[in-house]
């Protein structure tokens, strides 16, 4: 039998992400099979890959003796304060991205992961797209070249988009990459 899942504010479904799956595996912090296990990215020392529950992300006990983060290269904003960025940091589950994943903060505040996305997904957040499209145009490519960029997003495949809601104001924000 397993527990009911630890609430992740800024990453609302880890299991639909698919960085938290069902498992027998027991995990390294806290020594118990609980059902489930985190498969996501992980920045510390210790090779903890697979190996850690939900649990002990979400209540710090796995940065706290790890030293662990879970999102890497990730920018705080002037308008961000220290214990929202160590939430997001330190006590949310990541996510794999081609390149270095990126989070996303708005509104003083982390923005919640919804997963990957490609071009159909991308059509029903009208607000991240033009958030996309200004940063790819933003590069230097010619409007066509960005139109077809943006039409080939694929949510399994690459080029992909990650998609984040503010939770604040509810704007969808995105970025895209590959490898």
């Amino acid at each position: 039998m397993t527990e009911l899942l630890p609430d992740f504010p800024y990453h609302p479904d880890p299991v639909s992400t698919s960085v938290v799956i069902p498992s027998d595996a027991v995990c390294m912090c806290c020594g118990r099979g609980r059902g489930y296990i985190y498969t996501g990215p992980v920045y510390a020392v210790d090779d903890l890959a697979d190996r850690l529950c939900p649990w002990c992300i979400a209540n710090g006990d796995v940065a706290e003796r790890f030293d662990a983060h879970f999102t890497g290269g990730t920018g705080l904003g002037d308008d961000v304060p220290i214990e929202v960025f160590s939430a997001v940091d330190r006590r949310t589950p990541g996510f794999p991205a081609w390149q270095e994943p990126r989070w996303f903060f708005h509104c003083g505040d982390g923005a919640a992961f919804l997963g990957r996305v490609g071009a159909a997904e991308l059509a029903d957040h009208p607000d991240a797209l033009a958030a996309l499209r200004r940063e790819v145009s933003g590069r230097g490519r010619p409007p066509g070249q960005v139109e077809r960029f943006l039409g080939a997003l694929d949510r399994d495949d690459q080029p992909t988009a990650y998609l984040f809601r503010c939770r604040v104001c509810a704007t969808h924000l995105a970025y895209a990459d590959a490898t």
